[in-house]
């Protein structure tokens, strides 16, 4: 489980362009839950989920993760139970190293690295395995730089690297807005799939309002600082993606958006 509470978050604090986005926001997300989280720019999606991650700090509040308090734990602690896939696809990759050291490198995240080889020859045949499961090509490719590949393909590895070692969460920050529709489409449905195989408790941040509604147990709209929608179960099977703008669209008029 995964509870925020009574979070308070300033920025740039003591100057005349200081910003309140959160006063007391709580969030509590079960374990094994799918949050599909949408919301207009500025409403405090990502601000949410660079909080959980630990890459920017709170001026109040406490971030449990399964009962731990987490709140003054560093980024790179974190980093060891929560898998994040960026909407760059170049942020999820090493562009200047081959697909074989990316994968070797995420296999050993977390682990104490020593003056062994950086490569394991005995995973490569794991590495292909897992990389046919997406349907690319890519097995065949292991000794090609990652930088040469396409925004798609590396997108798919980023998805892939984040859940190679056990994580007790998937932070996804609308990591299908820099792809093109087809693309967009093979990266949802493989996200379905490894949150689904993997049971992983996640939160997608999108603006893609069919996959909130589509993908997930779970949807919130943030409008800021707040969240001022919460549908889970049937309520959620019920939203169409146009009752959804509907609301949208109305609480933007109200804020005089």
């Amino acid at each position: 489980m995964l509870e925020l509470k009574d979070i308070h978050k300033y920025y740039n604090p003591g100057t005349v362009n200081e910003m309140c986005l959160f006063h007391g926001f709580n969030l509590s997300i079960e374990e094994g839950e799918f949050v599909s989280v949408i919301g207009s720019n500025g409403s405090g999606k990502t601000s949410m989920l660079n909080i959980i991650c630990g890459s920017i700090p709170v001026e109040a509040g406490q971030i449990f993760m399964n009962g731990s308090d987490i709140t003054k734990e560093k980024e790179y602690k974190r980093n060891r139970r929560i898998g994040r896939v960026y909407q760059n696809p170049a942020m999820g990759t090493c562009p200047s190293m081959t697909i074989l050291e990316n994968m070797a490198l995420a296999d050993n995240k977390g682990k104490v690295y020593g003056f062994g080889r950086g490569t394991n020859k005995a995973r490569i045949s794991y590495y292909k395995e897992l990389l046919s499961q997406l349907g690319l090509g890519l097995e065949d490719k292991l000794d090609i730089k990652v930088g040469a590949l396409s925004g798609g393909q590396r997108q798919a590895m980023a998805l892939l690297m984040s859940t190679m070692t056990p994580i007790e969460f998937l932070i996804l920050d609308e990591h299908t807005a820099a792809l093109d529709p087809k693309t967009a489409e093979l990266i949802m449905e493989l996200t379905d799939k490894i949150v689904k195989e993997k049971k992983l408790t996640t939160i997608m941040v999108t603006h893609n309002l069919r996959y909130a509604v589509e993908y997930g147990d779970r949807l919130l709209m943030m409008h800021q600082g707040e969240a001022v929608l919460d549908l889970k179960g049937e309520e959620k099977k019920a939203m169409s993606v146009d009752e959804i703008l509907k609301q949208f669209n109305e609480i933007s008029i109200e804020c005089g958006n």
